[in-house]
């Protein structure tokens, strides 16, 4: 039996998996999270398989989280469960250590066997971001100016684009007011926007808003 830790603050989406975990015999849910640090505090108690995360969360989330994850003594091995297809977050979650990343339009054969391989020691991508991958020109020059940002400019990026001030992201990821203001400038640099404006219309553009 593979103990897995949902880690999803959405309970419709807890309980649709609880659901069809429950019509089987190789999955149980052991702990549930609807935030980073209940993911955290959860591993604590140990026994766990896999985790099934969901990118956005709030508090600790994503990117970070990830780390945090494979920090942890434990070390579980984790299968995202995005909403997002896009494939750059994609690729900063594998990046980050996540063994595996998934779209929620996926069909529940496909996510049980994402969930078989890697519990298994495996990684698993999503079958059409990884027909993204095989295509994609691994030109730097030719990839969209947020793929160029750092992981922590671009989680700042995410969060700015979803109307959070200066003051609510420095909250939410525990630094202070200045290295927010530091980051917000570095990445308005490297995309070469003047102001919040340009900035979202960009993120609305590549699919960046959740």
């Amino acid at each position: 039996m593979i103990r897995v830790l949902i880690a999803d603050d959405h309970a419709i989406m807890r309980e649709g998996l609880k659901q069809l975990f429950a019509l089987g015999k190789e999955v149980a849910v052991a702990e549930e999270a609807v935030n980073g640090g209940q993911v955290l505090d959860a591993l604590q108690t140990g026994g766990i398989d896999l985790v099934l995360l969901d990118m956005t969360m709030p508090g600790v989330s994503g990117v970070n989280l990830i780390q945090r994850i494979r920090a942890h003594e434990s070390n579980p091995p984790i299968l995202v469960l995005s909403m997002h297809n896009e494939l750059p977050i994609a690729r900063r979650a594998l990046a980050a250590g996540a063994a595996g990343y998934l779209t929620k339009d996926n069909k529940p054969e496909i996510l049980m066997a994402a969930i078989r391989k890697v519990v298994a020691g495996g990684r698993f991508i999503d079958p059409e971001l990884a027909e993204q991958m095989v295509f994609e020109s691994s030109s730097s020059d030719q990839r969209p100016p947020h793929e160029l940002l750092s992981d922590r400019e671009f989680h700042i990026l995410r969060l700015l684009v979803r109307g959070k001030s200066v003051n609510e992201v420095a909250e939410e990821l525990a630094i202070s007011n200045k290295t927010v203001s530091t980051h917000k400038a570095r990445l308005m640099q490297k995309m070469n926007f003047q102001n919040n404006a340009e900035l979202v219309r960009y993120a609305v553009t590549y699919n960046l808003i959740e």
